[in-house]
């Protein structure tokens, strides 16, 4: 404080005591009476949050004034020798505390504390109350600033589960897969309701590929949701999802660009996988850390009472189980890759470097070909929203020596045609 700040503290105590050294005496039913009305009053007190006065505090300032035989200086504000630090806290534990903090930066304060006294890391006989470590990290600026933010952004929640599922993508720690560390990624899935994970899994790709499997993975535990709220990512704006989820009737729904708000909930579970699950976690490989994820959403995080609903996870969405949407039995063939193709005039499509031979009514038609990238050689074909059934795969050795009449039939070289159509080695 300077010394202007100072005296402007000294006159307004002194306004707070005059009535008590001046030299009119009070007896003290009138002293009493008065101490209680400047209790009672709010005050606007210089260079200070407090708006009331206790009856010690005038109290003190009386005696300091009458003891210094009237001097307006002994009104004056003392400096705490201890400034800059906190009193409930022993030198040990703060430096605990700091060094934790540096290690965990993004830790709420109240797992902060938890682990403090887990680990032991707190002077005996010394608490930890949050509004104590929250004062001590701002004094060593090691809480983070947030930034305000003016846009008009309101809460919302699902009404019943499997209304509206969020999914993301969190980055995740360096692990060991096939005898190479590579960086893993957790695909996650979160029921908007009830805040329980349908699914989440660490893989080593954010790719397509990840995502549809994990997707059809928490459909199959979890059953179909209505609307599903992705980001703008490469995956999320693929045209097979955005096939995958029509055909399921479930309304993609892209959040918009820049505005991770709208995510909220499942960057809030990030959050606490980052602070609770990520620090605990002593494994070193991809299966590792999957089984202990798992263990960890099954026995903790479904199980206990949720901040936002009051209510664990598992519990809330299983309330209302009767409005759920069953996955259907061949959700597998949903997940099929969808590419477009021209048939040629030989009836022929090639997928992935692969022959098929179409149906004579659709050569010249755009048709659309499905089929499961770990099994490309079974190959379904559609046109105009209809299904033409599996393709045969043509055998390139045999095909070479294929030719067609002008009424479009099959001849070979050195071989015949049975009745049905099928090839047949003619005899030497």
């Amino acid at each position: 404080m300077t010394e202007e700040q100072k005296q402007q503290v000294a006159v307004f105590r002194f306004g707070i005591i005059h009535e008590f050294v001046g030299h009119v005496r009070l007896d003290h039913g009138e002293q009493e009476e008065l101490l209680r009305q400047k209790c009672d009053r709010k005050w606007e007190i210089p260079f200070s949050t407090k708006t009331r006065i206790g009856r010690s505090t005038i109290l003190r300032w009386v005696r300091l004034y009458t003891d210094s035989g009237g001097k307006l200086e002994a009104l004056y504000p003392k400096g705490r020798n201890d400034h800059g630090k906190v009193r409930a806290l022993d030198e040990e534990t703060s430096l605990a505390l700091l060094e934790l903090r540096r290690q965990l930066p993004k830790m709420p304060v109240p797992e902060l504390i938890r682990i403090m006294h887990e680990r032991q890391l707190v002077s005996a006989g010394k608490h930890l109350g949050q509004t104590t470590v929250y004062r001590f990290l701002h004094q060593h600026n090691l809480m983070a600033k947030e930034t305000a933010d003016p846009t008009d952004r309101r809460k919302f929640e699902a009404e019943l589960p499997n209304d509206l599922w969020q999914s993301d993508v969190m980055h995740g720690p360096l692990l060991l897969c096939s005898n190479k560390r590579r960086k893993s990624y957790l695909i996650a899935f979160i029921d908007d309701h009830s805040r329980l994970l349908p699914h989440g899994r660490f893989y080593t790709s954010e790719a397509l590929g990840p995502f549809m499997e994990a997707f059809s993975q928490a459909l199959l535990k979890r059953g179909l949701p209505r609307k599903l709220y992705v980001d703008n990512g490469s995956a999320f704006r693929s045209r097979q999802l955005e096939y995958t989820t029509a055909a399921l009737g479930i309304a993609l729904i892209h959040a918009k660009p820049y505005q991770p708000q709208g995510k909220g909930k499942i960057e809030r579970f990030f959050k606490t996988v980052r602070t609770q699950f990520l620090p605990s976690f002593t494994g070193d490989t991809l299966e590792e850390i999957n089984d202990a994820f798992e263990h960890w959403l099954t026995e903790h995080y479904h199980q206990r009472s949720h901040s936002s609903t009051g209510q664990s996870p598992f519990k809330r969405f299983t309330a209302k189980m009767q409005c759920l949407r069953a996955a259907p039995e061949n959700l597998r063939d949903y997940f099929r890759k969808t590419v477009r193709r021209r048939v040629n005039k030989d009836r022929s499509v090639v997928v992935d470097k692969r022959l098929f031979e179409a149906p004579v009514e659709l050569i010249g038609k755009r048709v659309e070909i499905l089929y499961h990238e770990e099994s490309p050689e079974q190959v379904e074909i559609h046109c105009a929203g209809q299904s033409y059934g599996l393709l045969r795969q043509v055998d390139l050795h045999v095909n070479s020596r294929v030719k067609r009449d002008k009424n479009g039939q099959i001849e070979l070289v050195g071989q015949g045609v049975c009745q049905s159509g099928q090839l047949w080695e003619s005899e030497q």
